[in-house]
């Protein structure tokens, strides 16, 4: 099925996010897991594979509508230096993503691609989900103070 070229565009676009919110994502991961924190790094990683499963979906529906997945194209990735740096850039992310699945929803049900706009919905509840998670490491860190977080970050 030939797809609006705007809509594949902008798939294309959402790919590259979520390719790069991989990369940001397994980066953060692995460096919980070199400080320790196995219980942040399973975090990271779960997220970096729910944006794995993002990224496929977006791939499968550029095909189907007879479009040509770019993976080539990464945006700038922000690797936080420490704990309160990574989840702020990961918030930063997540609030970029939201924005972009919002307009693309909207592109889409100008276009009539009610499918490809059902399949964003479900993508941006994901996001909601991933930035109310982030938000709530936040809150636990003020609460709590970071040493006592990370503390209870350990395997």
């Amino acid at each position: 099925m030939k797809g609006d070229k705007r809509l594949i565009d902008t798939l294309n676009s959402l790919l590259a996010d979520e390719l790069t919110a991989i990369n940001q994502y397994m980066v953060h991961s692995e460096m919980a897991n070199n400080w320790g924190y196995e219980k942040l790094h399973k975090h990271f990683e779960k997220r970096a594979i729910d944006e794995m499963k993002h990224a496929e979906k977006h791939i499968s529906r550029i095909l189907f509508l007879e479009g040509t997945p770019i993976v080539s194209d990464l945006k700038k990735i922000y690797i936080g230096a420490d704990v309160p740096k990574q989840l702020a850039s990961d918030h930063g992310l997540e609030l970029q993503a939201i924005k972009a699945y919002n307009k693309a929803i909207v592109l889409a049900g100008e276009v009539k691609d009610y499918a490809t706009r059902e399949m964003l919905e479900a993508i941006l509840k994901d996001e909601d989900r991933h930035i109310d998670e982030i938000e709530e490491l936040q809150d636990q860190i003020a609460q709590m103070t970071l040493q006592i977080f990370l503390s209870t970050q350990v395997g």
